[in-house]
């Protein structure tokens, strides 16, 4: 029965029995006396510590292992004995017994060697090539439309910088032994020495002398707290930026993802995707939840390490699962992106056309009706949805109906009704405008539209809509019921969108509608032409005459003092 100990090795702690315990402390020792001439013996010393300490930690199944002697011999297998790796002077190379590695890198920031974050010079030694290369694909990133600043903050979030010794090592694939590990602080230490004896004194001595000077009126640390400052209220902005965009992210996704369950979709129908056909909203919320969210979760991050100083890492398998999956997220996405684009590639319509047996000279009243199943107000838009008709069965329900006024010059009004839609090919998109359900019926002469259509589910959405165009020849009267404007449709029309309120009637007259009935503060489409003359004499004015479509409102000849007021149409009127 050995007696076990507890043991702190590079900021760790471990349970290690006695005999194993002796047989570290001498190894330790040994490696002191192997580097009693070495310079920065001290760093050394600190980073096989921590090396030490990463190896034994890889080496516990739980947090009640106890380091035995296997455990110790493993590691000295890994990190070499020291009087293996002697290293007296720069032209002797260290002998490689009993000492294998695998050389495998890890990514590391290089902040020693970066300009801003190091990400660039990391991912050079990860993948064996200049830096340049890689910096020159982020610039050609952010031209391509700022995706590189993206993944650069991504990548400077979720990759650890190379600090201790072993990870500079680790970062260019170099072994982590006893003997890399001192020569990688005798070069460094070297490199601060050549500088020392490369140096100016006198330059030095002056420039020590005004820093001295600046830090003795506190210039220096003024500025520290500023830039201090402001990182701590950039931490802070980006935090609450990306904390506020996270719940926005997350409470969208779980509406999208139990979208089905939710009464009559209420809350679904207004939310509109560009991929929104083929794919199962509760499919696009998840996609999105991690291509929007993983994102912003990094950024987070980001804010928060700005903020919090020595913020725990999340781990890197923890970064680099997320990473993977936002990759995998934005390929389907883009994937699903494509084969929406090509479901309404083609648009395809059908063409009904019904005359209305009136004269050119009769009134034709125009009207919608709506369904009392589907809704309970003709002013209901919900454009398009699923729903239930009375047999159960589903239907594609939707309020997608415009009517258009045009002119003809048949001497008989009549009606054209085109349905349209979307589809892979002309024909599909043809044959799925043949299967919109559109219902109106002429009851003398009065025109019944239905403000909505129906289709089978089968068609899917794919743009579905019904078109009514209202031909009306010179002279007829047009008579709409007060809810024809929610439907009115100023494209491809003849006349003004907005030709004036509801519920009067409307003399067509060439390419104009004039009001019959209106009252005189809404009749805003009569036409109406202003005549005025002004008779001078020698530079004086004698008279003054206006006319409105040949109707004299005006003629001041006798000195009499009247006003002429413009209304907001335009139109000049008489006032006293």
């Amino acid at each position: 029965m050995n007696k076990t100990v507890n043991i702190n090795i590079g900021g760790l702690f471990f349970h290690i029995d006695e005999d194993a315990y002796q047989k570290l402390s001498r190894y330790f020792d040994a490696i002191k006396r192997s580097l009693s001439n070495s310079s920065g013996k001290d760093e050394i010393m600190k980073d096989i510590e921590m090396r030490v300490a990463e190896l034994l930690t890889e080496q516990q199944k739980s947090d009640k292992h106890v380091i035995n002697l296997k455990d110790v011999d493993q590691v000295v297998a890994v990190m070499g004995q020291p009087e293996d790796y002697r290293i007296d002077d720069d032209n002797q190379e260290p002998s490689s017994a009993n000492f294998t590695s695998s050389g495998r890198k890890k990514l590391y920031r290089d902040k020693d060697k970066g300009l801003i974050g190091g990400v660039c010079t990391g991912l050079g030694h990860y993948f064996g090539i200049d830096s340049i290369w890689i910096k020159i694909g982020f610039i050609l990133l952010v031209w391509a439309g700022g995706s590189g600043v993206l993944a650069y903050l991504i990548l400077w979030a979720i990759t650890p910088k190379a600090v201790t010794t072993s990870e500079k090592l680790e970062m260019t694939g170099e072994p982590v032994t006893i003997s890399n590990i001192e020569k990688k602080v005798r070069e460094e230490y070297e490199s601060v020495s050549s500088k020392f004896k490369n140096a100016n004194y006198d330059e030095m001595g002056n420039q020590v002398k005004n820093g001295a000077e600046k830090v003795a009126n506190g210039f220096g640390n003024v500025i520290m707290k500023i830039f201090g400052a402001f990182a701590k209220v950039l931490g802070a902005f980006i935090l609450i930026f990306s904390a506020l965009s996270l719940v926005a992210v997350i409470i969208t996704s779980i509406v999208m993802v139990f979208s089905s369950s939710m009464p009559d979709n209420k809350i679904v129908e207004f939310i509109h995707t560009p991929i929104g056909l083929e794919t199962p909203l509760w499919i696009q919320g998840i996609l999105f939840l991690f291509a929007a969210g993983i994102p912003i979760f990094f950024i987070l991050i980001l804010g928060l390490k700005l903020l919090v100083t020595n913020l725990k890492s999340i781990g890197n398998i923890a970064k680099y699962s997320l990473l993977g999956i936002w990759i995998i997220s934005v390929g389907i996405l883009i994937s699903l992106g494509i084969n929406e684009f090509n479901q309404l590639a083609y648009a395809g319509k059908t063409v009904q056309k019904e005359t209305i047996n009136i004269s050119a000279n009769d009134t034709i009243k125009v009207k919608f009706r709506y369904n009392d199943f589907f809704s309970k107000s003709i002013h209901d838009r919900d454009d398009i949805r699923i729903a239930q008709d009375s047999m159960g069965n589903p239907v594609i329900y939707s309020t997608n109906v415009g009517i258009h006024l045009k002119r003809t010059d048949n001497p008989s009004p009549y009606i054209q009704i085109e349905t349209r839609a979307h589809g892979k090919s002309f024909a599909e998109a043809n044959e799925r405008a043949k299967k919109i359900k559109y219902g109106f019926k002429i009851v003398g002469n009065e025109l019944i539209l239905d403000n909505y259509f129906l289709t089978d589910t089968k068609n899917k959405l794919r743009n579905q809509r019904v078109d009514i165009y209202l031909y009306l020849p010179n002279g007829i009267v047009y008579y709409p019921d007060a809810n024809v404007e929610t439907y009115l449709d100023g494209s491809n029309a003849d006349f003004d969108y907005y030709y004036g309120p509801e519920g009067y009637k409307y003399k067509v007259e060439s390419d104009k509608l004039r009001c019959l009935d209106c009252p005189e503060s809404e009749n805003t489409n009569d036409v109406q032409t202003e005549e005025i003359n002004i008779t001078e004499t020698n530079d004086t004015v004698k008279s003054v005459s206006v006319k409105v479509n040949g109707k004299e409102i005006l003629n001041d000849t006798k000195g009499k003092k009247s006003k002429l007021t413009i209304d907001s149409n335009g139109i000049i009127i008489k006032t006293e």
